[in-house]
């Protein structure tokens, strides 16, 4: 048989161990690179702002071209804005409405034949089957058809009311 065996007490040492936490002592937190002296700087204004915006005729001749097609077409409120140095992607948009999806598909049908027969063919297009929004890329020239509501909602001459705009009628 074999005999039990006794366990001995364990001594409580942690006392011992509070004692030495606290007399640890914190490290000093690291130091830091010194900033360089502060001197005022001019601010420069951006280039496209001081650089002269040069005049693109072409895209300027394409706008109201495009914009003259769609007053064929009966559209209303026939709008260009001339948007050089304010948009990276266009140098003038039109803008204009139609009372239904067929009449702004026809307004884009009749700005596509019209200028087809002229030499020049969209970027791309969208929303010519039963949208109430159309637009059409010609490059330098977007031009935006849109219903009432849907143009008041977008309010694209809002967003663009620093750009000079050419009422066409």
């Amino acid at each position: 048989m074999a005999k039990p065996t006794k366990k001995k007490p364990v001594k409580k040492k942690s006392s011992a161990r509070a004692s030495k936490s606290k007399t640890k002592t914190k490290k000093a937190p690291p130091k830091r690179a010194k900033r360089p002296s502060t001197t005022k700087k001019k601010i420069r204004p951006p280039k496209a702002a001081t650089s002269k915006i040069e005049p693109n005729e072409k895209a300027r001749a394409l706008a109201q071209s495009l914009a003259a097609a769609v007053i064929d077409k009966m559209a209303a409120d026939v709008v260009i804005l001339d948007v050089r140095g304010r948009a990276s992607y266009a140098d003038y948009i039109v803008v204009a409405s139609g009372e239904s999806d067929v009449q702004l598909r026809a307004m884009a049908d009749g700005v596509h034949e019209k200028l087809k027969a002229a030499g020049v063919r969209p970027v791309s297009s969208e929303g010519e089957a039963g949208a109430s929004w159309v637009l059409l890329d010609y490059g330098d020239v977007v031009a935006h058809f849109f219903d009432a509501a849907t143009r008041s909602f977008y309010d694209l001459e809002g967003m663009w009311a620093d750009a000079p705009r050419e009422a066409v009628s």
